[in-house]
């Protein structure tokens, strides 16, 4: 297979993770509750940040020219200090159930591996073969 983890599957997935987060949200509400529903997507919007801020501190930290420093320094304090105490507080909510927050926090992972499940079931990173998409719009 190829490597096809790049920052396009980064934003496609959080993409479809998005999509997914504003379709459970109004089934949540009449189903689950408000309190678990907002603690879900608390979690979920946790997840995305993280996501976030560690791909800008990779792509500060791992470039060809170098790592840039200053940049480096202040993603890594965005995100491990800062959002990982945003993470403690969301943890410390009494209305909020953990169990509901883990749910939010994981989506966003569990939307990864279903992708790269995907993708490796259908075939579509095989060196020798090819999407169906682009076997039909050589044909045209």
């Amino acid at each position: 297979m190829k490597s096809n983890l790049d920052s396009d599957f980064i934003s496609r997935t959080l993409r479809t993770t998005s999509i997914l987060l504003l379709i459970f949200v109004p089934f949540g509400l009449y189903y689950i509750g408000v309190y678990p529903t907002i603690a879900i997507l608390s979690g979920a919007i946790w997840s995305f940040l993280n996501l976030m801020f560690l791909t800008a501190l990779v792509k500060a930290a791992i470039r060809p020219q170098g790592a840039d420093g200053a940049s480096s320094a202040a993603w890594a304090f965005v995100k491990f200090p800062l959002l990982y105490a945003a993470g403690y507080f969301l943890l410390k909510v009494p209305v909020f159930d953990p169990v509901d927050l883990l749910i939010g926090f994981s989506s966003l992972m569990a939307v990864m591996l279903l992708k790269v499940l995907g993708r490796a079931l259908l075939g579509l990173d095989n060196s020798g073969t090819q999407p169906q998409s682009e076997k039909l719009g050589k044909a045209h």
